[in-house]
């Protein structure tokens, strides 16, 4: 059997970004594995474990996301592909450029994050299901194979709730908070990792959406203040008002 998980490299919550040339510029920025993908790579590592077989890592971006595969390759995954480019691509674009490599590693299933964090999108799983032909489930909590790898019952969550589905393999999975808990990559992990086989693809796509300008959402501070050492009580009630009605936080 083979798991495949679909990774991007995204800034950290916390990273600074600042905008050049009306673009993003991710100079200095801590950039990290994106969150829902590690549920990916966690949860294919965990069938590898449990089912045998292979755990791979696919991304597609710049030269920087080997930096990404390498955290994926030291939590346990066995090898990566990376599609390079610099290009800006959208989603359905993207799914387009990850659908002839998938298809050629011939996998039992797919996993990409449900959200794509930097796109603000959760396109990419369906719209790599559509390239495939093959089965979708979104929002997946809880997978277990079937069969003998030929299907794949899983949960997934629902606006009203959840509900179980089964599905024949090959088919995409996207993830959601729940599924797992992902491994820390430990010591020895990082060290394997170095050796282990990244195969390099360039390749050449053009988007169907152009990006003409980007920016940072910013929110200037008010700058009130509360004299709380008169009468503590009518402050809080006065904090209490300006948290509800101005700032709509509460």
């Amino acid at each position: 059997m083979k798991f495949i998980a679909v990774i991007r490299q995204v800034p950290d919550n916390e990273a600074k970004l600042r905008i050049e040339g009306g673009r993003v510029s991710y100079e200095g920025a801590t950039l990290i594995l994106d969150q829902m993908d590690e549920w990916g790579v966690e949860e294919v590592i965990r069938l590898k474990e449990q089912h045998g077989g292979e755990a791979v890592i696919v991304a597609l971006g710049p030269e920087r996301f080997e930096e990404a595969i390498r955290t994926a390759l030291a939590m346990g995954a066995d090898r990566g592909v990376h599609l390079v480019t610099d290009a800006t691509l959208d989603p359905i674009t993207q799914a387009k450029a990850l659908a002839d490599t998938i298809r050629d590693e011939a996998p039992t299933l797919v996993f990409t994050g449900g959200q794509q964090s930097d796109w603000d999108s959760q396109a990419l799983g369906a719209a790599l299901a559509e390239a495939l032909g093959w089965p979708v489930v979104t929002w997946t909590t809880h997978l277990e194979l079937e069969g003998e790898g030929a299907y794949a019952k899983a949960k997934h969550d629902l606006d009203e709730g959840a509900e179980v589905v089964r599905v024949a393999l090959p088919a995409v999975f996207t993830t959601q908070q729940g599924l797992n808990e992902p491994r820390y990559p430990t010591l020895p992990g990082i060290m394997k990792a170095k050796k282990k086989e990244i195969r390099k693809v360039p390749i050449a796509f053009e988007g169907k959406v152009e990006v003409l300008e980007q920016s940072i959402q910013e929110r200037s501070r008010l700058g009130k203040l509360i004299d709380g050492t008169k009468d503590p009580v009518a402050a809080a009630n006065e904090l209490v008002r300006l948290l509800h009605e101005e700032a709509k936080v509460i």
